[in-house]
């Protein structure tokens, strides 16, 4: 099972950049919408898997296909925001995908009854298109193409933006990406915080069920919590990284914010593993994830902030580094619990690297553009 969870997460990591790079190019309007037209058609086709081979190739696929859809919303947020704006949009952003996150186990609970699981997903699945349709119909990839932009409002965009240039990327440009401190900080952070995510969405229900003993409707509330709280940490931990940006400095608004939440989440996470009651561990490990999603629109705004024209490049290489992460989090939690012999151990390790992300973020200047153009 470790290998399903991964083969998704190896596909998605593999075609991050070369999407995020689609997406500078020809703009996130066709890319998005493609995007979610692919992940909806493999969601239903995932209801169609006969077995461990067919499951295997349709997580890989489900991942090439939905590579990229995060940093081409990074892209599409440094076109339509300025600077002191993109924590805010990023954290009701992702304040939308953890809300539907933590919902979910409790709908998938109750529509068990009434639907047999494979049309679970052509339900589920067919969402996406009416999304992608109300998306290319309405999405401009810039503010002034849309009819609806005033020129108050474009005015106000446009002072606090990198101007529209060429998206050709040249290999001086390359260079400076992989010769940033700035990129080295962000990609390792964000590759913890991934990879603690992936732990949340993977094999935390087995762990509140085998280790704390629970069960039925208990275990899915509990297994959807740390998402549920989840979404007052986007918003909160976007608004918080605009506030002092504004306030205090672009250091402080983002580095600050970032780092300090997975410190937050490295204690709680260490802390909710030792408690001896099911319940206050339950609650300590949401928490954790809870402030480990908290630095979401730091991180995503920092992409914007240093990346100008090459946002889509940039954050999807900083995403690509937490695909490796969520890649090795199923697997690696599933050899430790085996060699081990107990759910503890994961948990710590965990733990212990939501605390050396903490440290990455003090090699992230967000005062510092990467590239020169």
């Amino acid at each position: 099972m470790g290998f399903v969870f991964s083969a998704f997460t190896l596909a998605y990591g593999l075609f991050e950049i070369p999407t995020g790079w689609w997406g500078d190019r020809v703009g996130t309007r066709r890319v998005l919408a493609r995007i979610v037209t692919w992940w909806s058609v493999f969601t239903m086709l995932t209801g169609a898997a006969l077995g461990y081979g067919s499951l295997l190739a349709i997580r890989f696929l489900f991942g090439v296909g939905e590579a990229g859809a995060w940093p081409n919303v990074a892209r599409t947020f440094s076109r339509w925001f300025p600077m002191e704006e993109r924590g805010t949009a990023q954290g009701i952003f992702f304040m939308g995908a953890h809300l539907a996150g933590g919902l979910t186990p409790l709908l998938i609970t109750a529509l068990l009854v009434h639907f047999d699981w494979r049309w679970l997903f052509v339900l589920i699945g067919s969402v996406g298109f009416v999304w992608a349709i109300g998306w290319f119909r309405w999405f401009r990839d810039e503010p002034e193409q849309h009819p609806t932009v005033n020129r108050e409002e474009l005015a106000h965009i446009e002072a606090g933006r990198a101007p529209a240039q060429s998206h050709q990327f040249s290999r001086a440009q390359w260079r400076q990406l992989f010769s940033s401190r700035s990129v080295y900080g962000l990609c390792g952070m964000y590759l913890t915080q991934t990879y603690g995510f992936y732990f949340y969405i993977t094999w935390l229900p087995s762990y509140l069920r085998a280790a704390r003993g629970f069960s039925s409707y208990t275990l899915a509330i509990l297994a959807g919590l740390p998402l549920t709280v989840s979404v007052i940490a986007d918003l909160i931990g976007g608004l918080t990284t605009d506030r002092l940006t504004r306030r205090a400095g672009i250091w402080i608004g983002r580095v600050a914010v970032g780092g300090g939440s997975l410190a937050v989440a490295g204690v709680f996470m260490i802390a909710g593993t030792a408690a001896p009651n099911g319940i206050a561990a339950a609650m300590l490990i949401s928490i954790a994830g809870a402030f480990s999603n908290f630095l979401l629109g730091s991180a995503w705004a920092t992409c914007s902030d240093i990346a100008g024209n090459h946002a889509g490049v940039l954050s999807a290489t900083m995403n690509t580094a937490g695909q490796v992460g969520g890649f090795l989090s199923p697997i690696v939690a599933a050899f430790l619990l085996q060699k081990w012999g107990s759910w503890s151990i994961p948990l710590y390790v965990t733990g212990g690297l939501y605390l050396a992300g903490a440290a990455c973020w003090l090699l992230v200047d967000p005062r510092r553009p990467v590239f020169d153009v």
